[in-house]
């Protein structure tokens, strides 16, 4: 177990997981009148298990828990975005990457306090 691990537990993985997360649904939001361009997400529990897992790296984790998203309604120019799903998902994706960042500078605050004695 690294000293990360041991500090943080999952909480620092589940941030970096949130954080390529966001990125890839702002992508998809970008993308979002690209002909042909085919969303991508995701699956959070799967790749938290994964980086949990025996050590595993989030790196990895991201790769076996990355896929494309399965629109419910296909356009012509073969996009698969659908913005108000994609937007639901950063807004929904966001308030639980703060919560988790919010739940490390708590530790941090409290390691930082032990370390001066108070």
């Amino acid at each position: 177990m690294s000293l990360e691990d041991s500090l943080f537990g999952i909480h620092g993985k589940a941030l970096a997981l949130r954080s390529q997360r966001l990125e890839l649904i702002a992508s998809n939001i970008a993308n979002g009148s690209t002909p042909g361009y085919k969303a991508r997400d995701l699956d959070f529990d799967k790749a938290l298990a994964d980086a949990t897992q025996s050590q595993g790296s989030v790196s990895g984790a991201i790769k076996d828990a990355m896929g494309y998203r399965i629109p419910l309604q296909p356009t012509a120019d073969g996009n698969t975005v659908e913005m108000s799903t994609e937007q639901t998902l950063f807004a929904e994706n966001a308030v639980k990457y703060r919560t988790t960042l919010s739940f490390l500078e708590g530790r941090l605050n409290t390691i930082t306090r032990a370390l001066r004695g108070e």
